[in-house]
Order: structure tokens, then C-alpha cells, then sequence
């Protein structure tokens, strides 16, 4: 094609007297080249190549910029044939002597990395188990478990730091016996607020220890699970002082920044990868049916579940396009009344969040009092019952409402995408709004409905009574909720999914017919993981080891999932696709996250800490252990950290993050303007192609 190109502009009849040549009269009339002074420096030196007589191929040289480009990108990622990756390394060992220092030194560097990175890549967790459900059942449900799997390893960072700094220090120093400065009680607390003892008395049966293992009670308060077993004590050995309450409010606080960061880094990398996949100019029917196929997948039934889900992509973006033309044509009256409709189900969805919101209010303010107030005797059974009993409301819940939610929506009259989309931010809106009000519910039985001068609160500014360590009933709670989340999974697991996998596969053909194949459904599955984490976050403050048990929990939970996903599940018919679903999974993770600083926040700076138990007991709140550490230190390093905490700090520091944000904003706004650009040069090079097929159509 270049020989054509350079024979016809040199021996074509547009050459001129003086020798020059001209570009053939074909390209003049490109719909491209009336634009071509308009497109930039690389455009005007396209046409300059035309006006020499030149092929418009790839320049043979770059510049220095450019070159250090190409040098960054490993040479198995160009896409080049493998004689043209030859010649490039010859090329480049040829030209290595030439070289710098420093640019030796850089190429060192960045071969290291890649060397460093390919050994990463190769020991991630479960890397050979991801890859096999991929090739099974596609990225969309690889995407569950890569899902998983960050879970997994966000939980053992928290794990590793809650334990590195506050339960493996203070279990060496109560080993070893070191000298510990314990803080003595105010004199002006009263002494009924300082008693705290929940240990049993008399002849226990074993029964009653399996209870206290379960519920998070009797012996297990005085383990380091939770909060009321630490000391308000520092340790002093060899010259070094170990603060214990500052490394335990320190602790906390960095796990959570490093989960924000975490998450937020993951997002930003997912939300790229989303904005480029879900945008509208790639996802035509060209493009799903010419590139959608997903190469990874074995041959058999995985092949077959991936043309259905082709298919049902297909359908669901045509039933889209009909439904947006019926509504397009619908009379003023119709759509009033559609309206009206939408207005009566969402009144509804309404009222069953707030029914559901209700019960389980009530189901904690009984389980509290009947726990505390000795009532809970008609046996261990059903003490155990009354103990589960706001976490058995929630569950209930969360599985038999979004059924609700799923009959309802169809009446709505969306789009199918629409849909599933709203379905979710209400079942999301259910499970996370489920948690906020169990702990409005333990916040007004701790606080006596947020009135201090009431008679349960006067005497200790908190119901010492019914929570005498109230830290330790909030971390009870999020125990029990993480461990009949656990219970509920093997349930479900051995009760029911197992046993239609062999009523479908054995038993009579119409029940097969009926019920059908289980779904792994990715969304239902994802938000479990969500509210699970977000139980371990919201607990962590009030029991250090709860990242720890969660981590146990989900490692479980994979194997679980992975042995129920190849024996009992197929894919859903409806499915996600993995870059979408993947960002949208972080952001309901980061808005589990925003819930649960609030406690977290509100009990550091705000709620008076329990006189009888704890690090920061006698403390006015937990964050005034820190202003204590603080004055301890050197005065430059004390004025230093004083200033950071003032506005002197926080108002440069804020004009300076709002003049990094107009800056993102324009340079934002300016690549928008970019990428619009490029979009209308595509959109001339395709009418260049048109035209140029419709020249060959008449000359042939």
C-alpha cells in the first residue's frame, strides 16, 4: 500500500513544473482535510508529508520525549510482531553504551520493578483459584471474589496493627509482670459507677460457657476481645514508656485512615477502568458483538453461559430502546398516572423500611433489658434466643425485604439496568440503615435518650446500671452480629442450597422444572461481604480483635462460596459487568465506612468513656488522652503539634486544598475538551472511510 501511495504521488499528473509534487487530488477531498489546519502540529506535519510526496506512515524518528516514552513501556506490552520486538532490543542494547549514568541507572531501576512487580503478581492469594473461575464463569463473578479477596487482606492489615500495638503489648507486659503506672480513680466518681464484674457466681454448667462463647458474655468480657479487659496503664522498662490507652485510641485511628486511603486508591483505579468500558461511544451492538467475547473462558459450559449472557446484553439494551420510545409517546395523562404509580411504590418502600427500622428497635431495647435486668431466665435456649434477637431481626430483614423491593420495582416501568440499579441502592439503603438504627438504639439506652440529668444517668453521665462497661455492650453486639452472619451462611448452605442442588439433579423432573438451578447472583452476594465489613468496622473501637475474627470469616467464607459456586450455583442470567459492578461495590463500601466513623467520632470526642472498665477510664473522653501525651513532650515538639491542631494550620491549609481543586477542575475540564476533540476526528476518520470505500466501490 506505501509503494502504491509513493508511486502515485511521484508519476501521478498533479506533479508541477519546478518538480515539486502535489497530494493527490484524492485526499483534497476527504471530509478530514478541511479541518486539517484546525488539528494540531502533528496534522500540519501530516499535510506537509502530503505536500512532499511522503506516505502518512509512522515517523522513523522521535524525539527525546517521545523515545524516553516508549522506553518506559515494557517491550512485551507494544503491540508489535516479534521481529519488530527483535530489532527494537537489538537496537536497544546497541544504543545502552551511549548512555549516561543516570540513565543506566533509571533503566536498572525500572527493570527492577517489573522484575518485582511479575513476583507479586505471582504471589497473590488465591491467583491460580481466581483464574479458574474465571475460565468457568467469567470476569463478572471473578469479580465477587477478587472482592473477597481485598476484604481479606484489608482485615489483616487492621488485624496485624490492633494486635502489633495494643493486644500482643499488653499481653507480653501482663506475662512478664513489668512495672505498670495504672491512673487511680477520681475521688469524686462515685464508687457505685466503678463496679463492674461480669463474671458468674456459683456452679456454672457447660452449657452456660458455650452461651457466653456465643453471646460475647460472662467469661468472654474478660478476655482481649473486648474493650473492658484493657488497663488505663503505661509501662516502664529499660528507660522506654509504653503508653497503652494512647496506643489503643492510635491504633483505631490508623486503621481506619488506612482503610479510606486503601479504598479510596482502589476506587480511583476502578472508576478509570469504568469510565472508559461503560461509556456510551464503545458500547454499541458492534462492539458486543465483534469484541465482547471473553477469551479466558474453557470451552463447554462456561462458552454457552457467556453467549446467553451476550445475549441477554443484547436484549436488554433493545427492550431498553423500545421502552424509551413507548414512554416517548405516551400522552400527558399516561405518564401522570405512571408517576402517580411510582409515587404510591415508593410511599411503600417507605413504609417497609420503616417498619423494618422499627422492629428492629424494639428487638434491641428487649434484648438489652431483658439481659441486664435478669429477666432472661426461662432457660439457656432461650436466653440465647433473647441475646440474638436484634441480629435475628435484622437478617429477617435484610433477606425477606429486598423481595419486596424486587416485586415492587417491576411496576415502576424502568429500564432493566434501571431496575437492578434501583433495587440495589434500596436493598444498600436497608442493610446499612439497619445498623444505624440498632446503634441509635444502644446510644439512647446509654445515654437515657441523650439526657444526662435523667435518674439513670445522673450519678455516672451514662446508665451504668444497664451498661456498666457500655463500650463492651457495643462491641458485644457487633460480635454477635459478625458471628450469626457466619451461622446464617453454613445454614443456608447445608439446609438449603445443597438440598436443591440434589432435588433439582435427582428428584422428579416438574420440581426441577419449578424451581430450577440456584443463580450465583454477584450484587446480593457483594452486599453480604459489605454489611459484614461494615459490622467489623463499626465494632472495631470496642473489640480490637473483631479485624481478626472477620479475617477468619471471610478466608471461610471463600471456601465456602468457591465449593457452593462450582457444585450447587450457574451464572445469573443477569449480570454485571466486572468494571461497573467492581467501582460500584467500592463506593457502597466507602459509604459503610462514612457510617461507621460515626460512632467511631462520636465516642472519641463526645460520649464520656465507662468509669469501671477500660483504657481511657476517668478520662473526661478518649481524645483527651492524646492532649495528655502531647504536653508530655519536648516543647518544640509540643508547640509544633499544637500548631497543626489550630487555625493557623487549617485555614492556609484549606485555601491551599481549594486552589488544588480549581487546578484539578481545569485541567479536568480542559482534557474533556480534549477527548471531545478526538471523538470528532474519529468521527471524520470514519466518513474518510466511507468515502474512500464509495471511490474504490466506483472505480471497481
Amino acid at each position: 500500500m506505501e509503494l502504491r501511495w509513493a508511486q502515485t504521488g511521484r508519476d501521478g499528473p498533479g506533479d508541477e513544473e519546478g518538480g515539486q509534487q502535489r497530494p493527490p487530488s484524492l485526499f483534497l477531498q476527504l471530509p478530514s482535510n478541511a479541518t486539517l489546519r484546525f488539528r494540531g502540529s502533528v496534522a500540519k506535519a501530516w499535510g506537509a508529508a502530503l505536500e512532499e510526496g511522503e506516505p502518512p506512515g509512522v515517523p522513523q524518528e522521535r524525539d527525546g520525549e517521545e523515545a524516553g516514552e516508549q522506553e518506559s513501556v515494557p517491550l512485551k506490552q507494544l503491540p508489535l510482531c516479534m521481529a519488530e520486538k527483535r530489532r527494537l532490543r537489538l537496537r536497544e542494547q546497541q544504543g545502552a553504551w551511549k548512555r549516561s549514568r543516570w540513565e543506566r541507572w533509571q533503566v536498572g531501576t525500572r527493570h527492577m520493578w517489573g522484575q518485582v512487580g511479575s513476583a507479586l503478581l505471582y504471589a497473590q492469594v488465591w491467583r491460580r483459584s481466581l483464574h479458574h473461575i474465571e475460565g468457568h464463569f467469567g470476569t463478572g463473578i471473578q469479580s465477587y471474589f477478587n472482592f473477597l479477596r481485598f476484604l481479606v487482606l484489608l482485615n489483616l492489615g487492621g488485624a496485624l496493627l490492633t494486635v502489633g500495638f495494643v493486644v500482643a503489648p499488653n499481653a507480653a507486659f501482663e506475662g512478664l509482670q513489668l512495672n505498670q503506672t495504672q491512673k487511680e480513680p477520681n475521688s469524686t466518681v462515685i464508687s457505685s459507677c466503678l463496679q463492674y464484674d461480669p463474671t458468674k457466681r456459683g456452679l456454672v454448667s457447660y452449657f452456660t460457657y458455650l452461651m457466653d462463647l456465643l453471646s460475647g458474655t460472662g467469661f468472654m468480657e474478660l478476655t482481649y476481645l473486648f474493650y473492658g479487659y484493657y488497663q488505663n496503664s503505661a509501662v516502664h522498662f529499660v528507660g522506654f514508656s509504653y503508653n497503652i490507652p494512647l496506643a489503643y485510641l492510635l491504633s483505631i485511628l490508623g486503621y481506619f485512615s488506612i482503610c479510606l486511603l486503601w479504598i479510596v486508591r482502589r476506587a480511583v483505579h476502578l472508576l478509570k477502568r469504568s469510565l472508559v468500558s461503560e461509556n456510551r461511544a464503545l458500547n454499541t451492538y458492534s462492539n458486543k458483538v465483534f469484541a465482547g467475547w471473553d477469551f479466558c473462558l474453557e470451552p463447554g459450559t462456561a462458552t454457552h453461559m457467556k453467549h446467553n449472557s451476550l445475549r441477554y446484553e443484547l436484549r436488554m439494551d433493545l427492550e431498553e430502546q423500545t421502552l424509551r420510545r413507548l414512554m416517548a409517546q405516551q400522552s400527558p395523562g399516561q405518564r401522570l398516572g405512571l408517576y402517580g404509580l411510582r409515587g404510591a411504590v415508593n410511599l411503600l418502600v417507605l413504609a417497609l423500611l420503616g417498619v423494618a427500622f422499627y422492629c428492629v428497635y424494639l428487638a434491641t431495647e428487649y434484648s438489652q433489658q431483658d439481659q441486664n435486668s435478669g429477666l432472661g431466665q426461662q432457660g439457656p435456649v432461650v436466653g440465647l434466643l433473647v441475646a440474638y434477637l436484634p441480629s435475628i431481626v435484622i437478617t429477617a430483614a435484610n433477606q425477606l425485604v429486598p423481595l419486596a423491593f424486587t416485586l415492587l420495582v417491576r411496576l415502576e416501568r424502568y429500564p432493566l439496568s434501571l431496575e437492578i440499579r434501583l433495587t440495589l441502592l434500596r436493598t444498600v439503603f436497608l442493610r446499612l440503615s439497619s445498623l444505624l438504627v440498632l446503634l441509635f438504639s444502644l446510644w439512647s439506652q446509654i445515654t437515657c435518650h441523650g439526657d444526662p440529668d435523667a435518674d439513670s444517668c445522673r450519678t455516672c453521665r451514662y446508665d451504668h446500671k444497664q451498661h456498666p462497661c457500655w463500650e463492651t455492650s457495643v462491641g458485644r453486639e457487633m460480635y454477635k452480629l459478625l458471628v450469626f452472619d457466619l451461622l446464617v451462611v453454613l445454614l443456608v448452605l447445608l439446609l438449603v442450597e445443597f438440598p436443591r442442588k440434589l432435588l433439582v439433579t435427582h428428584g422428579p423432573a416438574f420440581l426441577g422444572r419449578l424451581w430450577g438451578q440456584q443463580e450465583f447472583l454477584v450484587p446480593p452476594n457483594v452486599l453480604d461481604l459489605v454489611y459484614g465489613q461494615t459490622v467489623c468496622w463499626v465494632g472495631t473501637a470496642f473489640s480490637p480483635l473483631l479485624p481478626l475474627l472477620n479475617t477468619a470469616k471471610f478466608v471461610l467464607l471463600f471456601y465456602l462460596k468457591k465449593l457452593t459456586l462450582f457444585s450447587n450455583c450457574r451464572p445469573a442470567d443477569r449480570t454485571f459487568r466486572a468494571s461497573s459492578s467492581s467501582f460500584f461495590f467500592l463506593l457502597v463500601l466507602l459509604l459503610g465506612l462514612a457510617i461507621a466513623w460515626v460512632p467511631l467520632l462520636y465516642s472519641v470526642f463526645v460520649l464520656q468513656p465507662s468509669q469501671a472498665c477500660g483504657p481511657f477510664r476517668g478520662e473526661l473522653t478518649m481524645w483527651s488522652i492524646l492532649w495528655k501525651a502531647i504536653d508530655t513532650l519536648p516543647h518544640v515538639a509540643r508547640e509544633f503539634l499544637q500548631f497543626l491542631g489550630s487555625l493557623a494550620f487549617a485555614v492556609p491549609l484549606f485555601l491551599l486544598l481549594c486552589i488544588l481543586m480549581f487546578y484539578l477542575m481545569a485541567l479536568a475540564h480542559s482534557y474533556s475538551c480534549l477527548v471531545k476533540e478526538l471523538k470528532g476526528q474519529l468521527r471524520l476518520e470514519g466518513r474518510d472511510k466511507v468515502f474512500l470505500v464509495t471511490q474504490i466501490t466506483e472505480l471497481s
